[in-house]
């Protein structure tokens, strides 16, 4: 009787609800969070493997419009990428074959090029490449300089202060002790002890503030303008058309290539009267139809999010100032009917075009900061706030962040002294002892 009552409790039912996630659910969510590249790589990869599945590409005029990272900066669209669409690598590789004879030495150097990273610098120790070529330290340090000596300027630098040393070194408009001050005094330089630096050469804090000034000018990186140039292109997913206080949103269809059903394929296949020919024209039919809602869904979803964008972000679009208003996913989400991860996804690595510039969906999102007086700011307007207090301020006596957050207070926004540092930070803005100028 005991077992009996333990077997009946054994077979009790329990009923659940959970979502499955099918497969085309699972490849929807996936082609809303491509780029426009990557749904271009999804659909030529489709495309091989359905013979009923045609790709008609657009072209891609060269653009007049402006690309931006960010609010307000308005920058050519193409003024970041180099003349030529050569690595760095073959760039230099071309180079030593172009300016040297084929001799010992210049194998040394092409040994050396193996060794350069993405930003320009020599991995390899000197000491390690003589073990690994069995040359002379002579003849290794023979090939560093012949390596040094090409484009761009800087290249073949083993650290920082060196890179900085070379482009100095080949620049005529280089303050007279620019060079000198960066191989013997490069951290004093940097730590601003620059009391040790103008006693040393008997010369003026101000002057040394020159030589500071100029190395501003300089790239940390030499090698980084030879970036992968094809992801500098950007096609946009949207283009808003601004006439006077008009605006307008239209789906760039140019973002996305069109697909095609091969019907003539198609029928020519159906009259072989195969049934396996038939079965397998019906799944391929299927998934083209599937991805074509798919393609089109996701162009909707991108189109709405957009919109509410615009919407909410008017003022961006119309105040030369660039104003940016407080925006959440969720405000987004709710107001769309959708998930907030659908928002997310719609955002991330899809772009709009204006006539000033080209802007990642998710730069118009900003949370909210709400004030004393009941006022709400974007955490971008509180930003903005900040630098120009910076801007303002006298360099010969730069504001401490404790000051910044009086000034901000002040004007009814009221942050903590970390938040106003990690502010500061984000907006590349220098501690007070780092601002200090001696003009």
């Amino acid at each position: 009787m005991k077992f009996q009552q333990q077997l009946s409790h054994s077979q009790k039912q329990n009923q659940t609800q959970k979502l499955a996630m099918t497969q085309q659910l699972q490849q929807s969510i996936q082609v809303l969070q491509f780029s426009s590249e990557e749904l271009h790589a999804f659909i030529e990869n489709e495309a091989l493997e359905n013979p009923l599945l045609g790709v008609e590409e657009y072209d891609y005029p060269v653009s007049n419009h402006s690309t931006a990272s960010g609010p307000g900066m308005e920058n050519d669209y193409f003024s970041q990428i180099p003349d030529s669409s050569l690595s760095l690598f073959e760039s230099l590789i071309e180079q030593v074959h172009l300016n040297y004879r084929d001799t010992y030495l210049r194998k040394l150097v092409l040994f050396l090029v193996e060794y350069i990273d993405l930003n320009g610098f020599l991995t390899i120790s000197l000491e390690e490449a003589v073990e690994q070529t069995g040359s002379t330290a002579i003849q290794m340090l023979d090939a560093l300089v012949l390596l040094q000596q090409l484009d761009p300027a800087g290249v073949g630098a083993r650290d920082l202060q060196e890179a900085l040393m070379l482009q100095t070194e080949r620049d005529d408009s280089a303050p007279n002790l620019a060079y000198i001050i960066l191989e013997e005094f490069f951290e004093e330089l940097v730590n601003r002890k620059w009391e040790v630096i103008a006693k040393h050469f008997g010369i003026l804090l101000q002057e040394v503030q020159v030589v500071f000034d100029y190395l501003q000018h300089l790239t940390p990186t030499p090698g980084a303008v030879f970036g992968d140039t094809k992801d500098l292109y950007i096609v946009p997913d949207l283009t808003l058309k601004v006439d006077g206080e008009q605006i307008e949103l239209f789906s760039n269809k140019r973002s996305v290539p069109k697909v095609i059903f091969q019907q003539a394929y198609f029928e020519q296949m159906k009259q072989s009267g195969d049934p396996e020919v038939a079965a397998y024209l019906k799944e391929k039919q299927q998934n083209f139809q599937t991805l074509q809602k798919m393609i089109i869904q996701r162009g909707d979803t991108i189109y709405r999010v957009g919109q509410f964008i615009v919407n909410h972000q008017r003022e961006f679009f119309l105040n030369k100032e660039r104003p940016i208003k407080p925006l959440i996913l969720k405000e987004v989400a709710e107001s769309l009917d959708v998930h907030e991860s659908t928002v997310s996804r719609a955002v991330n690595g899809k772009y709009l075009a204006v006539d000033f510039g080209v802007f990642e969906l998710k730069t118009f999102f900003s949370h909210k900061l709400v004030s004393k007086a009941g006022e709400e700011s974007s955490t971008d307007d509180v930003k903005q706030r900040l630098k120009k207090i910076v801007d303002q301020e006298n360099k010969q006596k730069p504001l401490s962040d404790q000051k910044i957050v009086d000034l901000l207070k002040e004007q009814g926004i009221e942050l903590s002294r970390r938040t106003v540092a990690k502010y500061r930070e984000q907006l590349g803005i220098l501690g007070s002892s780092k601002r200090k100028r001696y003009e």
